[in-house]
């Protein structure tokens, strides 16, 4: 695994081999990547990565200069790491251990992007209800995007903030602009 772009550019990271994690794939990342670039100054935006597993998305927004990165994720060992790794290269991540509907209920904070990539088996109705959570507690800031990572088979297009998906590989990224309605 590495980081794609910015100031740690090719850096290679190292998680331990007994993290329960399925990272997304570099090409899925660099595709991601390159159509939030096309939206977004990430030295001016905050980001919120939820069930972050090594925290991969998380080192990518830090080294594009995001001003703030939250990351959080159910496992101790994947925060362990995330604090670890974000200390090592300087980064201004704040990693949380939480369940993913759990923070999403209490949070109070809203960010510019939220990237959530949840366990592929945690169900549909979990899947329906983070955006559901992310839009009634106006968890983006203005002109905010919502992006999950899923598995094709997951359809999260009936809610009323969903635009489109692009699908790379196994993955898709299914997008849901804050827009007023």
């Amino acid at each position: 695994m590495r980081i794609i772009s910015g100031t740690h550019k090719s850096r290679k990271i190292q998680p331990p081999t007994n993290l329960p994690v399925r990272p997304t794939t570099d090409f899925g990342k660099e595709s991601l990547f390159n159509l939030l670039n096309n939206q977004f100054y990430f030295d001016e935006i905050s980001a919120l990565d939820l069930c972050s597993g090594t925290g991969s998305i998380a080192y990518e927004f830090a080294s594009r200069g995001c001003i703030q990165i939250d990351s959080v994720d159910s496992n101790r060992s994947c925060i362990q790491f995330i604090e670890k790794t974000a200390k090592s290269f300087e980064f201004p991540i704040r990693a949380f251990q939480s369940d993913l509907i759990q923070f999403l209920e209490k949070t109070v904070l809203n960010w510019d992007i939220i990237f959530v990539d949840p366990p592929y088996d945690i169900g549909d109705d979990i899947y329906q209800k983070i955006p559901q959570l992310v839009f009634d507690k106006k968890l983006l800031k203005e002109n905010g995007l919502l992006v999950v990572e899923h598995a094709k088979e997951t359809n999260l297009s009936n809610h009323p903030n969903y635009s489109h998906s692009k699908k790379y590989s196994n993955n898709v990224f299914s997008f849901f602009p804050m827009v007023e309605k």
